[in-house]
């Protein structure tokens, strides 16, 4: 019987030395080189409840400005089980997404520019006949009817409204853990990503089959594609890709920037004026009420507010990527296979914007 109480006794032993190890070993990752300064939280969980605390919409969240203070600029953490460097440094992060502009033709944008004007125009007639309207929720549908046409041609209406459907299962909030169970939000979106890539893979095979090109925003970025056999999964994903990326940011900075102008009447007054004013103008030309390129590069106070609104509400990362390699930043090393979060910061710098918490469109004016 000792022998017994001996042997469980090495086993439990063995048990809370590995867990003390493992513990150990969470708290303080290896690297080939010194890493940034932070703490990874509890194994798994890590700082995730810290992280996810409700903050004001347009300020960085409380868990960010807190290790800010903390550590600098650069700071490593656990998020979602998952080790994570997060950075408000500008540089690093430009270096981390290394993303070019990609410019349209004037064609495409003038379509596009009409395109919008006319989904807008029916869409607030449909809000003003209920008396209400959810601008977040019209914008979503904007950007999917719009994008869908211009990314994949013309489209069979019974296909078209499938894709819209879905979008309804596509929370902004991705920041959850994935546990793909009946019931949960991760299921519902995991579910409507099916259902998309199956629609978009039809649209994509049926225009293949007849010769027909997709639409001219996807020929735009990925160039001619009969030069290059590009094949209908990638062609697929790449879609998909294109219309989570617009659904995620579009929406949200619309609705946000709505709700500033809201809160400013100086602001919606000059807007007002600078709007007004080119209606006047086309009635005395005798045009047509049709928004045009030129008509969106004329408003220069509109544009003023387009930029102070995209600067306040960046208070997301902007960069997100699986870091691929190593990559040293002064005397730390960021190793590979950790994610990386990038915070646009510059934006609140009180050194580059005065009162920078403020919304102000009149201080982009030149």
């Amino acid at each position: 019987m000792v022998e017994v109480y001996e042997f469980w006794a090495v086993i439990v032993s063995l048990i809370v030395v590995k867990l003390c190890h493992w513990i150990y070993q969470w708290k303080n990752p290896k690297g080939n080189g010194k890493l940034p300064p932070g703490s990874m939280g509890y194994p798994i969980i890590g700082e995730t409840f810290e992280f996810m605390k409700l903050h004001d919409a347009i300020q960085l969240p409380t868990f960010v400005k807190e290790k800010l203070l903390r550590h600098g600029p650069v700071f490593r953490t656990s998020l979602f089980g998952g080790k994570v460097i997060i950075s408000t440094d500008i540089g690093l992060n430009m270096e981390i997404a290394k993303t070019n502009h990609i410019p349209g033709s004037q064609a495409l944008k003038l379509r596009m520019i009409q395109d919008i004007d006319f989904l807008a125009r029916t869409h607030m007639k449909e809000g003003a006949r209920k008396g209400c309207l959810d601008v977040k929720e019209t914008a979503s549908k904007i950007v999917i009817e719009c994008l869908s046409k211009k990314v994949m041609g013309e489209m069979e209406p019974e296909a078209a409204k499938e894709l819209t459907l879905c979008w309804t299962f596509f929370p902004r909030d991705w920041f959850r853990f994935a546990w793909n169970f009946p019931g949960t939000g991760v299921y519902r979106i995991v579910k409507a990503r099916n259902r998309m890539m199956k629609v978009i893979k039809e649209t994509v095979v049926k225009k293949r089959a007849s010769g027909k090109k997709l639409g001219e925003f996807f020929e735009t970025i990925f160039g001619d594609t009969e030069s290059v056999t590009m094949s209908i999964e990638i062609a697929t994903e790449y879609i998909f890709t294109l219309f989570v990326l617009a659904n995620e940011t579009t929406p949200g900075v619309l609705a946000a920037t709505i709700k500033l102008i809201s809160d400013n009447p100086k602001v919606m007054q000059e807007l007002r004026r600078e709007h007004e004013g080119i209606v006047q103008d086309k009635i005395k030309k005798d045009e047509t009420a049709d928004l045009t390129w030129e008509d969106y590069k004329s408003m220069t106070f509109t544009q003023m507010v387009i930029n102070e609104s995209l600067r306040i509400t960046s208070t997301v990362p902007t960069v997100l990527r699986i870091i691929d390699h190593e990559i040293q930043f002064g005397d730390y090393t960021i190793p590979a296979g950790w994610i990386f979060m990038g915070y646009p910061y510059v934006h609140f710098n009180p050194e580059k914007y005065d009162d920078p918490l403020a919304f102000n469109p009149w201080r982009w004016k030149t």
